[in-house]
């Protein structure tokens, strides 16, 4: 039988990535046998990255030994780590277990064992870094994985498997927009649907053609049927019959995989969304390097000994891209340029100087990456535009509201929509998102974990906005400390005096206020901070207040919103305790509503 290629069989959530990484870290240069493999077990337990908050990890184990884990305050040792792991009794040992969280990071290239020792690789070193970017990371490693390899065994069978799965996605998707245009169809990518069947099930770079044809046969039809029933049908008989030689192809795995492996390669920037969502298809603004990289590689996958695999895997040197010589990195910069030409005209923009002043490879590559970061920028300033609309207002209340049934994670889209959210209520000079952004501004994974989620520039005043769906002790542990320091980093290179952070949450966890009442009413680090927790609920009182001011033609500037916030920090001077903080910000809210309405 044969298998679906799936992200789930090569990597695990990122956002573990990094924490079992940094662990392994603490390990570098240790001989990697069974004892250290229990080691990193330990220290992944320890470090709370492990079983924490974990019911199943949680079940055998006694009352106090799930106190002690619980209790954030306790700083878990590692003779008590490892006493955890013994007291679960794993049948086989907790060797495997070490064995199996380290498994990923060498299967993404970011740590490999030389010479018997555990060693970070240089891609792994990037990740580690203050300024690493997540989707970087992800196309440097998919641009190179491929089955067979001498990592897998499920895709071992060389007649059956030759396949670089992400370099085999851009060509079929580039395969069937041109199939499309020969045949004056709409060119539009292929849906999500159609990845799901004919993607995964691509396992031979040289069918990529005869599929592209498959798919747009089963579109045609499709497409023909007249009624939601007959296309339902066709659906089901269509996936039953062309899949029924993969053993893993059930109905469950079929969504499941398509979801997680399209919300990866969309981290590399090279695959954009469209049509609301439903479709894929390659990047407009990175046409240039795809055509490049589909015209040196067919997706073919390479021969190599084992070491010589891991090796590969974990340079982030190699390969040289194709579009890293002087003349392609021209074209880059001029199309770039070219997009930012467009958006200053339709802006009415003066145009901001951009000039080279050499051609050499390593500048080209670093002015390209400023000139990215300048169209994000004018690509906020048309968000910002376009969300002063009243409609744009029923949009994002509405998205806030259903913040969990979005077609993004939700931790992705809480960033999304506060960062729309602040866009609209007042005047800021800029709203800056951290968040990894695709070429066309939109939103394709959470902020990193060294700084805030969202950044906001004001005229008299600077603030950071931190969001987060946790709303159990975890929101506190993951929030608490995090927040805190990131607002002082920001404040110390901020240029204005008066820096405020808003916190927001679907709900506040009692211990995370407390944490913040701390910093508000006396210090952080020396100062105290100027702290405002605001839950979704709130920041939709605040869009609907809004609303009605743009209804009766009335502004409202920042420096009233600064009003609001700083009646929510004053209040340490009259409340008693982070409890009563919390009770009193709802009649703060009212408060400021009604002095805005009947002003």
């Amino acid at each position: 039988m044969k298998k679906l290629w799936s992200i789930a069989t090569a990597v695990r959530n990122p956002e573990r990535l990094r924490n079992f990484l940094i662990t392994l870290k603490e390990m570098e240069g240790e001989v990697w046998n069974s004892q250290s493999q229990e080691e990193f077990q330990a220290r992944l337990v320890k470090n709370r990255f492990y079983g924490y908050s974990n019911g199943q990890f949680y079940s055998t184990l006694s009352q106090a030994t799930v106190q002690l884990i619980e209790n954030l305050n306790h700083h878990i040792s590692l003779t008590e780590a490892f006493n955890i792991l013994r007291e679960k009794n794993y049948p086989e040992g907790f060797a495997i277990r070490g064995r199996t969280s380290y498994k990923p990071l060498e299967k993404v290239g970011l740590a490999f064992i030389q010479n018997g020792k555990i060693k970070i690789s240089s891609l792994g070193n990037y990740l580690l870094g203050d300024n690493y970017d997540i989707g970087e990371i992800f196309f440097r490693s998919f641009i190179k994985w491929q089955y067979p390899n001498p990592e897998s065994r499920d895709f071992s069978n060389q007649s059956i498997y030759n396949i670089k799965p992400f370099i085999a996605t851009l060509h079929l998707i580039n395969e069937v927009n041109k199939i499309c245009e020969q045949r004056n169809l709409r060119v539009k990518g292929i849906s999500k649907q159609e990845f799901m069947i004919f993607g995964q099930s691509l396992l031979h770079y040289q069918d990529i053609s005869l599929q592209a044809e498959r798919l747009v046969e089963f579109r045609i039809t499709l497409d023909s049927l007249q009624n939601s029933d007959e296309k339902k049908e066709y659906i089901i008989n269509y996936i039953a019959n062309f899949l029924s030689e993969f053993d893993n192809a059930t109905d469950g795995n079929l969504h499941d995989y398509a979801d997680n492996t399209i919300r990866y390669f969309r981290l590399t920037r090279y695959i954009t969304v469209r049509g609301g969502g439903f479709y894929i298809d390659l990047e407009p603004r990175r046409m240039i390097e795809i055509q490049k990289l589909l015209e040196t590689d067919n997706a073919s996958a390479k021969e190599f000994t084992r070491d010589d695999y891991i090796a590969y895997m974990s340079d982030i040197n190699q390969p040289i891209l194709p579009w890293e010589e002087k003349n392609e990195l021209l074209k880059i910069y001029r199309s770039t340029l070219d997009d930012i030409r467009n958006l200053e005209a339709q802006m009415s923009m003066d145009t901001y100087p951009f000039s080279l002043e050499n051609e050499e490879i390593e500048y080209l590559k670093s002015e390209i990456e400023k000139l990215r970061e300048y169209r994000h920028k004018l690509q906020n300033i048309e968000l910002k535009q376009q969300l002063q609309d009243v409609s744009q207002i029923d949009e994002v209340i509405d998205k806030l509201t259903n913040i969990r049934t979005q077609d993004l994670k939700p931790s992705i889209a809480l960033e999304k929509y506060i960062t729309h959210a602040l866009n609209i209520i007042n005047d800021a000079n800029e709203i800056k998102a951290n968040s990894i952004l695709s070429d066309d501004n939109d939103f394709i994974f959470t902020a990193p974990a060294n700084k805030p989620d969202i950044e906001c520039f004001y005229e008299s005043f600077n603030s950071v906005c931190e969001v987060t769906m946790l709303i159990n002790r975890d929101q506190w542990h993951n929030e608490g400390q995090p927040v805190m320091r990131h607002f002082r980093d920001f404040e110390n290179v901020s240029s204005h005096q008066d820096n405020y952070c808003l916190f927001v949450a679907p709900s506040m966890h009692r211990d995370t206020i407390n944490t913040f009442w701390m910093s508000v009413k006396y210090e952080y680090e020396g100062n105290p901070q100027k702290i405002i927790p605001l839950n979704i609920s709130q920041i939709i009182q605040i869009l609907e207040t809004i609303k009605t001011l743009k209804l009766q033609n009335k502004s409202f500037s920042h420096l009233m919103f600064k009003q609001f916030l700083d009646e929510i920090v004053g209040l340490k001077n009259s409340v008693a305790n982070s409890d009563e903080w919390l009770r009193t910000i709802p009649t703060v809210l009212n408060n400021f509503k009604q002095e805005l309405l009947c002003s």
